[in-house]
């Protein structure tokens, strides 16, 4: 037990409960642990997916950056926020005994307004919303957003009768309202009161610690509501609802709900099952509520858009939703997937003397076919400050980079050692950096790493603005939509593809999606 585990964390109220829950745990086992703060977003969030899930929706949170860059061997997450399909290379370690999963209404005064016909109600999240129209279809649902503290004071100085949290939230940071009411009417979200432990896949020592905090009937419940929620959500989100339980005979009951937004539909399932024949309770649940209307429901639910002002081409994680301003209704599709080629270990264990690398897809693709210690690279040249961070975090020392292709091709025309080198791209590569060297008589040597995949959505017209981080989602984007919208984009080498297009281009200080999201707030106008 000599390793000491670090568990990442954020610096939130619950972020650092959770985290100090299971480093608690681990000790009394008897291992060592170290918690370790975690940038923020801004400075880890990529320009590109680092992995591809081959399925809708790729998250990129923080702490998962962080673990798969080597800065940490856990990460604990509320499991209700966790996507169903993980991060490649990244598993499900550790379950924790579950808390109350009900979701609760702190109010003002008196509940004297759960039976007028006029009250307003907070939420942040579309499930409660819906089901709270459902049961009181003529009271009003407002968002808010924030921490666990902030919303709870924004109820605290607006005029709601009350706002509706998750009670585990409030429980763990000791966060008490004086008027509460538990919604057991309500299904929650899907391993709502559960904590995730997640880990490396490879990392044998820490997952067989882990393991020993698993809690097998927590485990058991979550696993089924997730495998709902999976097969339900259809690339969109949507009001859905899941709650597992193992009763006192041991049988397994299922329950879950699928919603319209505004409340007006309803679409409920309920099965048991005798635990160890339990397995097919969740789909049997999400595939009974699609044949009962669930599929055209999910299809309504994809076009009642009508809202939405801000289109992201990059899927955007909670905690960079919750950036925007609070009037600013914004969704978002990864309009670019990348999946690594296999490419043959003798060629990429030959010696090189100079290799270019323009991405931080790249550098994942190299090091899923060989590991770093059998690269026999002797200069390294990249693009971005992020892809040399990797880069030497993960591979060795970057002899220059630059913050464009262009650019860096100028570099080396000027100062290249010998006249060949080897560029890792992708299939659909920019034309700089091979053209320049060209020209130059320096010849180049380009290895397809991976493969970019183009997976455009039609954004709705009522979209104003449309956010881009890279040229690849500009060239997606146009497959299925017309550019009469404002560009917002993350660098100057997306402003240049964009200004073909669109005759409204901005572009961010920094190349990071937090400082996308500033420009936004900063120049957007309803």
């Amino acid at each position: 037990m000599s390793k000491i585990i670090r568990i990442g964390t954020r610096d939130s109220e619950l972020a650092l409960w959770q985290a100090n829950t299971v480093k608690d745990k681990l000790e009394e086992l008897g291992y060592q642990t170290a918690l370790v703060p975690v940038k923020s977003t801004g400075d880890l969030v990529l320009n590109k997916p680092l992995y591809e899930m081959g399925i809708t929706g790729i998250f990129t949170k923080t702490l998962d950056v962080a673990m798969l860059n080597g800065d940490i061997d856990i990460a604990v997450h509320s499991m209700k926020d966790v996507p169903t399909a993980l991060p490649k290379g990244i598993v499900q370690a550790a379950v924790l005994k579950r808390a109350n999963y009900l979701d609760i209404l702190a109010f003002k005064d008196n509940e004297e307004f759960l039976g007028s016909r006029d009250a307003v109600i907070a939420t942040g999240s579309l499930r409660r919303k819906a089901q709270w129209l459902n049961r009181y279809p003529t009271h009003t649902v407002v968002d808010i957003r924030g921490n666990v503290n902030s919303r709870m004071q924004k109820l605290n100085d607006n005029d709601w009768n009350g706002a509706i949290f998750a009670a585990a939230g409030l429980d763990r940071i000791g966060l008490e309202h004086e008027h509460t009411i538990g919604l057991t009417w309500m299904l929650p979200a899907p391993a709502q009161g559960a904590i995730m432990v997640v880990a490396l896949e490879d990392d044998d020592f820490v997952r067989e610690a882990c393991a020993e905090l698993n809690h097998e009937p927590t485990a058991t419940c979550t696993q089924l509501e997730r495998e709902f929620l999976r097969l339900l959500e259809g690339g969109c989100s949507a009001p859905i609802g899941a709650l597992a339980y193992i009763n006192n005979e041991d049988e397994v009951t299922m329950k879950g709900v699928l919603l319209a937004i505004d409340g007006t539909k309803k679409l409920e399932a309920e099965f048991s099952a005798p635990l160890g024949q339990h397995e097919n309770l969740g789909r049997d649940c999400a595939n009974s509520i699609l044949s009962r209307g669930g599929k055209n429901l999910m299809g309504e639910i994809q076009r009642d858009s009508a809202s939405i002002e801000i289109f992201s081409t990059k899927k955007l994680t909670q905690d960079q939703r919750f950036l925007f301003k609070n009037e600013l209704q914004v969704d978002s599709e990864d309009f670019v997937k990348t999946s690594p080629n296999r490419i043959p270990a003798k060629v990429l264990k030959a010696k090189m003397q100079n290799v270019i690398i323009t991405s931080q897809n790249a550098v994942e693709a190299l090091l899923t076919n060989v590991s770093a210690q059998e690269l026999q690279f002797e200069n390294i040249y990249c693009v971005g400050r992020r892809t040399r961070r990797l880069i030497e975090d993960r591979i060795g020392k970057v002899k220059h980079f630059e913050k464009n292709a262009k650019k860096l091709a100028e570099h080396m025309v000027d100062h290249l050692e010998g006249t060949e080198v080897t560029f890792f791209c992708s299939n659909m590569r920019m034309d700089d950096v091979p053209d320049i060297l060209t020209n130059s008589g320096i010849t180049v040597n380009e290895i397809e790493a991976y493969k970019t995949k183009f997976t455009p959505v039609a954004v709705p017209e009522n979209v104003k603005a449309v956010l881009f981080f890279s040229p690849s989602t500009i060239e997606s984007y146009l497959e299925l939509n017309t550019p009469d919208k404002q560009a917002y984009c993350i660098g100057e080498s997306t402003a240049k593809e964009a200004r073909k297009h669109f005759s409204q281009v901005l572009v961010a200080k920094i190349p990071s999606v937090e400082s996308v999201v500033d420009l936004v707030n900063d120049n957007y106008k309803n």
